[in-house]
């Protein structure tokens, strides 16, 4: 009988596999996870390693071939294709918009909260240092953990600029950090999930950095359970998501959202809106770096061609949107920031 499972390689420490896990639990999705490193993993069973080489990959079934594919995104959308019930995209376009904005926000800005808090502070870079390698074995010898907590120590503090992470931007990070989860703590009393009764992909999103933020790292787990212990419960929740009943009314209408998802748009206009939009002039023009400001302080990192590709796929998304469904997400976009990411 052939095995019908999807299978993915993914490692403990990476927010990326653990969206994808739930989002596959949620959705009733069978499934094999691999833990291990995507390169070493193809290698071994002689497949092309997806380009770039990132966590999960996916080893899909095409042809008679097996294929390694990565990118969260692009993958939910394939599975929707691949299975129809439990859809995590909501039926009405404008809020599957918002949806997409969102989710974007959590795979390109909330990771800067999670790559800044782990590398950043020597307590939570020892913690990563020598819990990322056992993730992927826990019986290897202390000489050979040693040797790789050094190894992906180094590496992963000296990337920090990957996220703009550097002394100046700290503080904006944190701040950032800090009001996107009050605006979780004021919106999770409003709906359980971020866009009403279900969970939709910016769920997922959001939840698989906050695994880390809040079930990993040392620094910005006590700062959840500080500043907001709803978003605490809530990616306990989401952690398994199987046995939850969902029908098609389940999400709110973009018109009847509370105001609290206002709070969290409004975090998306004041930060990541600015770093996106600087990024996309430098890729177009050429510039290996490129500065901003964010929140009242100057924000300065290495262009980053994959998050243009990014900002072209929201505009890109925006376009295709029906006049009416335009004008709602404009509605409910407005004076947020985010405006000026949908004028490019």
């Amino acid at each position: 009988m052939a095995d019908s499972r999807l299978k993915l390689v993914g490692a403990t420490g990476s927010p990326y596999t653990h969206k994808m896990l739930s989002l596959m639990r949620y959705r009733h999705i069978p499934y094999q996870i691999i833990w291990g490193q995507a390169d070493v993993v193809c290698e071994q069973l002689g497949i092309e390693p997806p380009k770039p080489v990132l966590l999960p990959t996916y080893l899909f079934e095409e042809q008679g071939k097996t294929v390694a594919a990565t990118d969260s995104t692009p993958i939910i959308r394939r599975l929707e294709s691949m299975y129809d019930e439990r859809s995590v995209i909501p039926s009405d376009a404008a809020l599957a918009f918002i949806d997409y904005l969102i989710e974007d926000f959590g795979d390109e800005w909330c990771t800067r909260f999670m790559f800044h808090y782990r590398w950043h502070f020597a307590d939570d870079a020892d913690n990563a240092g020598t819990m990322l390698p056992l993730g992927f074995d826990v019986t290897m010898p202390d000489e050979q953990l040693n040797a790789l907590k050094s190894f992906f120590s180094e590496r992963q503090i000296g990337r920090l600029w990957v996220v703009g992470s550097n002394e100046s931007t700290a503080p904006v990070i944190d701040a950032s950090y800090r009001r996107f989860l009050s605006a979780m703590q004021a919106h999770l009393a409003n709906q359980p999930y971020i866009l009403g009764e279900r969970p939709a992909a910016g769920d997922f999103a959001i939840y698989g950095q906050l695994t880390q933020l809040i079930g990993f790292d040392p620094t910005p787990r006590s700062i959840a359970y500080q500043e907001s212990p709803r978003t605490v419960g809530w990616v306990d929740r989401l952690e398994d998501l199987s046995g939850l009943e969902v029908a098609e009314h389940q999400w709110t209408p973009l018109e009847d959202q509370p105001d609290t998802l206002k709070s969290i748009l409004n975090e998306i206009g004041r930060v990541y809106a600015p770093t996106q939009i600087a990024n996309a002039k430098a890729v177009a023009e050429g510039e290996k770096t490129w500065q901003c400001t964010v929140d009242g302080e100057v924000w300065s990192q290495k262009t980053f061609p994959y998050q243009a590709k990014c900002l072209q796929w929201l505009n890109e998304r925006y376009q295709q949107l029906t006049d009416n469904d335009r004008k709602r997400v404009d509605a409910l976009l407005k004076d947020t920031g985010i405006e000026a990411m949908l004028s490019l």
